[in-house]
């Protein structure tokens, strides 16, 4: 019996890269990029939406003809009316919706939709209320072993698991990246433009651990599922989110498409990767319930 294709989305860019580069990183993905479906939006701070309002238009339309299904990703903190406004505009504009927080689900109203890994889903009973609740498709929080992995995909074919890139741990109302600096949330200059994978945080003796990006808190490791593809397809999982980084995402597309394929080896497959220019150590920590910053060894 020929197995399910194992489909890849690309999530959406959590950090503030310059207009210029974030419209240039999606054309190159629409051209070049082997992956199913592409989600824009901005997710971690309402106050970098602006830059690319005017040219989201122009992005969607490049992604769509270069044979991408696109997805708009909502804000994952919403704390004003003028957030929630904002949301509920982009509802009404007809945009399938990526929902990353409550509020937005609710506004969704039943409309099928998908749900980001910043909602929190551990139990079959959570995953089966927002499928109630018309969701499609659930990328699975990244701090979830296989074992509850295997609970949640079995039967649905909606479940979608975190496979590369920085994973996003927490959401704070405060601004880690102003305060870094002694600035305020409210005169921060952007200065997060600066970090293009988020800025390290180390711990007193000087080990990095973790990595700021604006509100939001990401593991300093990069997350790298490669050994672990044929174990999730087999578990029943649907999709593999590939989250951006600053470093050649069309050659990590390209090796996690090849892997799903049975082209490569995972071994081969990591050690693509592990070339790349990339932020942080790979690491699969989290999905083997050990400590989420370690790495499978292989002979």
């Amino acid at each position: 019996m020929q197995r399910p294709r194992l489909s890849l989305t690309l999530g959406p860019v959590l950090f503030n890269w310059p207009v210029a580069k974030w419209v240039d990183f999606y054309a190159r993905i629409a051209d070049e990029a082997a992956v199913d479906r592409v989600c824009i939006g901005e997710v971690v701070c309402s106050k970098r939406k602006p830059f690319v309002d005017d040219v989201t238009l122009e992005v969607v339309d490049r992604l769509e003809r270069g044979g991408k299904e696109v997805i708009y990703s909502t804000l994952a903190l919403p704390t004003s009316k003028r957030e929630i406004r904002e949301i509920s505009d982009v509802i009404q504009a007809g945009y399938r919706i990526e929902a990353n927080d409550i509020a937005t689900v609710h506004m969704l109203n039943g409309r099928p939709h998908i749900i980001g890994p910043f909602i929190n889903i551990y139990n079959e009973d959570a995953l089966a209320l927002h499928l109630k609740l018309g969701a499609t498709r659930i990328c699975l929080p990244p701090e979830l072993p296989l074992d509850s992995i295997r609970l949640l995909a079995k039967g649905n074919n909606a479940v979608e698991v975190f496979a590369f890139g920085r994973p996003p741990l927490a959401l704070s109302a405060r601004c880690y990246s102003a305060r870094a600096r002694g600035m305020a949330k409210d005169a921060c200059q952007f200065i997060c433009e600066n970090e293009r994978d988020g800025m390290n945080v180390e711990t007193l003796d000087g080990t990095p651990f973790l990595a700021v990006n604006g509100i939001q808190t990401m593991g300093y490791v990069v997350t790298a599922a490669m050994r672990h593809v044929e174990t999730l397809r087999d578990a029943g999982v649907v999709s593999l989110r590939l989250s951006p980084q600053s470093c050649d995402m069309v050659r990590v597309a390209k090796v996690f498409r090849d892997l799903a394929d049975g082209v490569t080896t995972p071994k081969e497959a990591g050690e693509a990767i592990s070339v790349l220019h990339l932020p942080g150590p790979l690491s699969d920590g989290f999905l083997r319930g050990v400590p989420g910053h370690m790495l499978t060894e292989v002979d």
